[in-house]
């Protein structure tokens, strides 16, 4: 791969800061924008549509908000006053860091590496999720800032030249874009520059949109959609993430249930009715988190934005952690089978033995007087 970062020159770009939290089971949206507008000057609704592209199909629409905080730098590059903040109503939220840019791509692979090693704006991303969560009150079903944080870069570039054809700039500067997308100063191997460029796709001849795990570039002079969705899958890709953690959790709790040993309390009604109820709730939950994630999206009516979809799923191995969530959630209804199972072969050789005595007794009965002439 060549290194030729002098084939493009970037008049005008912004570096896009992401980072996805989950701050409660569900967020009604309505009751947040309520909370928000109740704050005054303190937060503002973004004028900007960027958020919900007329595409998306989302049901209900993510909220914007757009703060003002002060100013910060990363390396010799200003951060942007205006932070964004955007609610999804299955309980994630994303902040956003603007970061102007110009140069050579040089100059971006230093900054991507300087932001990777930033403590500030992380800082700064939980302490203003953990404040706004707080303020929204009760518009947050259960609220609580994740430890988990999914964090990603968008490199947007809108003002720029090629010097060449879009679809061969992976050949003529790939090792230098490589670079850019996994954040290292060191050059790449070809095999790890190849797999850092191989999800990338174009809409014309002069635009094209690289997708990595890490971060995403996009030589786009339009290109607020496909921003959009790249910072869905980020969130996305967070609330799997999360759901596989309380998953793990409920399935340990599970087995403590499942593997307690045999006591007579286990016998008392509603003893294990109480266990079979907690498990039933573990796998709702679940279910029903997985289901708000997997749906919000619908992507209709462009086939390109949902090819950019498919691309950033493939590069997030969102189906790998959809097949592990599925895993456990059926493995979660196993337990819940299980301890159901249990229950009920208790309750009938409870009723077993309660039918022997009452026979016992029935039978030994008539033959007490003889047995005990004081009996009466």
């Amino acid at each position: 791969m060549k290194n030729d970062d002098s084939s493009v020159i970037i008049r005008e770009g912004t570096c896009h800061v992401l980072y996805a939290y989950d701050i409660g089971r569900a967020t009604n949206l309505a009751k947040c924008l309520e909370r928000v507008s109740a704050l005054g000057g303190h937060a503002t609704l973004s004028n900007r549509n960027r958020r919900a592209p007329k595409y998306f199909g989302f049901d209900p629409q993510p909220l914007s908000v757009v703060q003002v905080s002060e100013t910060r730098r990363v390396g010799s590059h200003e951060v942007s006053q205006e932070v964004s903040l955007t609610f999804y109503d299955f309980g994630a939220l994303s902040v956003c860091y603007e970061i102007p840019l110009s140069g050579t791509l040089a100059d971006l692979r230093d900054l991507s590496i300087r932001i990777t090693a930033d403590d500030g704006l992380p800082a700064d991303a939980r302490r203003r999720a953990t404040d706004i969560t707080s303020a929204l009150g009760d518009a947050v079903d259960h609220p609580l800032v994740s430890a988990p944080v999914e964090d990603y870069l968008i490199f947007e570039i809108s003002d720029f030249d090629l010097r060449g054809p879009a679809d061969t700039l992976h050949e003529r500067a790939g090792a230098v874009l490589a670079q850019i997308l996994r954040s290292e100063a060191a050059p790449l191997s070809e095999s790890e520059t190849a797999d850092a460029l191989a999800c990338r796709i174009s809409y014309g001849p002069d635009d094209v949109t690289f997708i990595d795990w890490n971060a995403a570039m996009m030589f786009d002079r339009q290109a607020e959609d496909v921003r959009a969705v790249l910072e869905f899958a980020n969130t996305e890709l967070l609330e799997l993430r999360f759901l596989d953690y309380q998953l793990d959790s409920s399935l340990d709790r599970s087995f403590e249930l499942t593997a307690r040993p045999r006591n007579l309390l286990r016998l008392v009604p509603g003893w294990t009715a109480r266990n079979v109820r907690r498990i039933s709730r573990m796998q709702l939950e679940g279910a029903i988190l997985f289901e708000r994630v997997s749906n919000a999206p619908k992507l209709l009516g462009d086939q390109f934005l949902a090819r950019v979809y498919r691309l950033v799923s493939q590069r997030f191995h969102v189906s790998e952690w959809n097949s592990s969530i599925l895993r456990k959630l059926d493995t979660i209804e196993d337990f819940y089978k299980q301890i159901n199972d249990n229950a009920a072969s208790q309750r009938l050789e409870l009723l077993e033995w309660i039918i022997i005595i009452l026979i016992l007794l029935e039978i030994v009965i008539p033959f007490l007087p003889k047995l005990l002439p004081g009996f009466h």
